[in-house]
C-alpha cells in the first residue's frame, strides 16, 4: 500500500532547521551549535556541513544550517538566535576563489552549489568575511572554520590570486579554532568538550585542530611567515618540513605570535564511516528551494564508497584533505544506501557513480597501519607502488556484482577516476569495468602524455595509459561493443612547456584520441604542484622545475590538445613556430600544416622553450589578477 505524500511541513521538519519557525515546530527555543556554509542545503553525505550537521544531531545536540547568508549583513547570522556553544563556518565544498576564478583569472559566471547555478551567492575569501559577521553577531561566542578553504590554507600558503604568499587562515579570520582535514571526530571532541564546560584553552589540544598560541612551543619548527613571504627556497623547505612531518605537532612563527597545528585526528573506523551514511538524510535540497542546484543533479544517484587518495598527485588537494589512507565502507552499508535510492520514486535504474577520489582504491589495505604512519613518501604508488599496499581487487568485483543484482538496477557506472597503474595488478576490476560499468564515454585522465611532465606530477607513466588504451580497445574488439574513450588532460602544468603539448598532441593523434575539453592548471593553496609553480623547484627533491607563466603560451597549451578544431588551427601554427617544429605540422595538421617562415614567430620565446626542456626555470613576470 503506498503511503500518501507528506504535508510541506512535515517534508520540512525532515530537515535540520534554518530559520525560528522549524526550530519552533521541534521544541526548540536555543541552537546548541549554528553551522554556516558557502553551499546550498542539501541535506545529502555528499555535503560536508550537513553530514557534520546530522553527526552532531545523532549524539544529541541541536543544530541548525545556514546556507549562504548575505555576509554583509551580520544580522543574518542571527536568525536562528545565538546558539548554546559555538558557530562552526565552512566556505562549501570548493575553495571559495577556485569557485568564483578561472585560471586565467575570469570570473565565473556559474555555481553548481547554488540554487539555478548563479554566481555570487558567497564572497571571495568566504572564511575571513564569514568570520567577521559571525564576531559581529555573537560576542564572545566561540568560532570555528573548517572545510577545504580552512584545511589548504592553515599554514601560510601562496595565493594564486594576489601572486603572493599570505599568512595562515587563521591569522587572518581571527578564528578561535582551524578545524582540518574531514573533522568529524575533530569537530565532534570540540563541541563535547564545550558542552562539559571545557575551556577553549583546553580545547586547543585536541588532535586535529590548529590554533595560534602567544609563546612558542616545542614541536617541528617551520620557517616564520615573514620568512616564506620573502624568500622562495624558505617557502620550499617550510613546505618540505610539514610534508614529513605532516603527523608531527608544527609550528609557525607569525610576528610574535605562533600558529601551531596538531597532529591529525584520529581517521574514522570502518564502523564509523558506515554509521555516518546511515543517518537519517533527506537525501534531497531543502524544501524552500524553487530551482534546481546543479551540483546535487549531478550526485543524486552516485554512491561515495570510500574516502582518501593514495595517488599523491602533485596538483591535487584530496590527499592534504581527506588523507593518504584509504577508508572504505562495507559493501552492507553501500547496499544499504544502493536499497534506499532505489526505493526513490524518481529512481530510473542507473546508479550513475560507485566511487571516491580513485574508484579502483576500494577495499585496499595496508600489510603494516604502524609503518605507514611513519612513513615519508607522498605517494603510495609514485615512482613505485609501495610493498606495504595491498591492492586486492576482490571486495570491489564483489560489490559491483551485488549492485547489479538488485532489483529494479539496471546500469551501474563508474564515473569517478582509475589509476591505470593499480588497474595492472587488478584484472578482474578492469574486465568488470570494460565489461559492465561504461556508459556511452569512458572518461579517464591520464593529465599527461609526457614522462617528463608526469613525472613531476606523480602520475604513471605513459607507457601504462597506452596499454590501458590496448587493453581497453582489445575488450572492444572482443565483446563487439561501442564505447568511446575520452581523456582529461591538464594544461600549464609546472614542468610543462610548449614543447611537451606538441608531443602529447602527437601522442593523441597517434593513438586516435580526441580531447573536447582542456583544464588549464590553477595553483591552490597546499599542494605540491602549487609550491613547485611558486618557487620553480621541487621542495622534496631540490630540482628545478620549468614554470610557464606566459598567459599568452598557457593558451598555446590548450590550443595544441585541441589540434581537431579548425578554429584552432592558427595557434597551433603559432605554437609549431615558436618552438621550430613546423616539420611536425604535416603529422599533427595534416593539409593544414604550415607552409613557409613564421611571420609572428618569437626567436626569444623559443629559446625560452628550450631553456625549459633543460630544466632552467622560467623568469617571474607579474601577472594580471582581477581586482578584489
Amino acid at each position: 500500500m503506498n503511503r500518501p505524500p507528506p504535508t510541506a511541513a512535515a517534508a520540512r521538519q525532515a530537515f535540520l532547521p534554518v530559520c525560528r519557525a522549524d526550530m519552533a515546530a521541534r521544541g526548540w527555543d536555543q541552537l546548541d551549535v549554528l553551522l554556516v556554509s558557502g553551499d546550498a542545503y542539501v541535506d545529502h553525505p555528499a555535503f560536508g556541513v550537513p553530514l557534520l550537521g546530522r553527526l552532531l544531531e545523532a549524539r544529541g545536540y541541536r543544530v541548525g544550517i545556514l546556507a549562504q547568508p548575505d555576509w554583509r549583513d551580520p544580522a543574518a547570522f542571527t536568525v536562528m538566535g545565538r546558539p548554546r556553544l559555538c558557530v562552526a563556518l565552512s566556505a562549501g565544498a570548493m575553495d571559495s576563489l577556485v569557485n568564483h576564478y578561472t585560471a586565467a583569472g575570469k570570473k565565473r559566471r556559474d555555481d553548481a552549489y547554488t540554487p539555478g547555478g548563479r554566481a555570487g551567492a558567497r564572497p571571495n575569501r568566504a572564511l575571513i568575511a564569514y568570520t567577521a559577521a559571525a564576531r559581529a553577531a555573537f560576542r564572545q561566542l566561540p568560532v570555528l572554520i573548517g572545510g577545504i578553504e580552512a584545511s589548504l590554507r592553515r599554514l601560510a600558503h601562496y595565493d594564486y590570486w594576489s601572486d603572493s604568499v599570505r599568512r595562515s587562515l587563521l591569522i587572518d579570520s581571527k578564528a578561535d579554532l582551524l578545524l582540518y582535514g574531514m573533522a568529524e571526530n575533530a569537530l565532534l571532541a570540540v563541541v563535547e568538550g564545550l558542552a562539559a564546560g571545557a575551556t577553549l584553552t583546553e580545547l586547543r589540544q585536541l588532535p586535529g585542530c590548529a590554533w595560534v598560541s602567544s609563546a612558542p612551543l616545542a614541536g617541528v619548527q617551520l620557517p616564520s611567515y615573514e620568512q616564506v613571504a620573502s624568500d622562495r627556497e624558505a617557502y620550499g623547505r617550510a613546505f618540505a618540513l610539514a610534508s614529513r612531518n605532516a603527523a608531527a605537532l608544527l609550528v609557525q612563527p607569525h610576528g610574535d605570535r605562533f600558529v601551531v597545528v596538531n597532529p591529525p585526528a584520529p581517521p574514522l573506523t570502518p564502523a564509523q564511516l558506515d554509521a555516518l551514511y546511515a543517518l537519517p538524510f533527506c537525501r534531497r535540497p531543502h524544501p524552500g528551494y524553487t530551482e534546481p542546484i546543479p551540483a546535487f543533479e549531478q550526485i543524486r544517484w552516485s554512491i561515495t564508497s570510500h574516502r582518501g587518495c593514495q595517488g599523491g598527485c602533485a596538483f591535487c588537494a584530496i590527499a592534504c584533505h581527506q588523507g593518504r589512507r584509504v577508508l572504505s565502507r562495507s559493501s552492507a552499508s553501500i547496499l544499504a544506501e544502493a536499497d534506499q535510492l532505489r526505493r526513490d520514486p524518481a529512481f530510473r535504474g542507473t546508479l550513475s557513480d560507485v566511487g571516491g577520489p580513485t574508484a579502483n582504491m576500494y577495499g585496499t589495505t595496508l600489510r603494516d597501519a604502524r609503518r605507514c604512519e611513519r612513513c615519508q613518501r607522498d605517494s603510495c604508488l609514485h615512482p613505485q607502488l609501495c610493498d606495504n599496499l595491498i591492492c586486492d581487487d576482490g571486495p570491489a568485483v564483489a560489490l559491483l556484482r551485488q549492485l547489479r543484482r538488485l532489483e529494479g538496477v539496471r546500469h551501474v557506472f563508474i564515473a569517478s577516476g582509475v589509476r591505470f597503474d593499480l588497474l595492472e595488478r587488478q584484472s578482474g576490476y578492469r574486465q568488470e569495468l570494460f565489461e559492465h560499468h561504461i556508459g556511452g564515454l569512458l572518461k579517464v585522465a591520464p593529465e599527461a602524455l609526457s614522462d617528463r611532465v608526469l613525472q613531476v606530477m606523480r602520475k604513471p607513466p605513459l607507457r601504462q595509459f597506452e596499454a590501458f588504451v590496448a587493453a581497453f580497445r582489445q575488450h572492444q574488439r572482443a565483446s563487439g561493443r561501442r564505447v568511446g574513450l575520452v581523456p582529461y588532460l591538464m594544461a600549464g602544468h609546472p614542468g610543462c612547456t610548449l614543447d611537451d603539448m606538441i608531443d602529447t598532441a602527437l601522442v593523441l593523434k597517434r593513438l586516435g584520441l580526441r580531447v573536447e575539453q582542456v583544464q588549464e592548471f590553477t595553483p591552490t593553496p597546499g599542494t605540491l604542484a602549487t609550491c613547485i609553480y611558486h618557487t620553480g623547484r621541487d621542495p622534496l627533491t631540490g630540482a628545478v622545475v620549468f614554470v610557464e607563466r606566459s598567459a599568452r603560451r598557457r593558451r598555446l597549451h590548450k590550443a595544441v590538445l585541441l589540434y581537431h578544431r579548425p578554429e584552432e588551427q592558427a595557434a597551433i601554427r603559432e605554437a609549431l613556430c615558436l618552438c621550430g617544429r613546423q616539420a611536425d605540422g604535416a603529422r599533427l595538421l595534416g593539409s593544414a600544416a604550415p607552409a613557409g617562415g613564421c611571420r609572428d614567430a618569437a626567436p626569444a620565446a623559443a629559446a625560452s622553450d628550450r631553456a625549459g626542456r633543460a630544466g632552467t626555470p622560467a623568469g617571474r613576470g607579474r601577472r594580471r589578477t582581477p581586482r578584489r
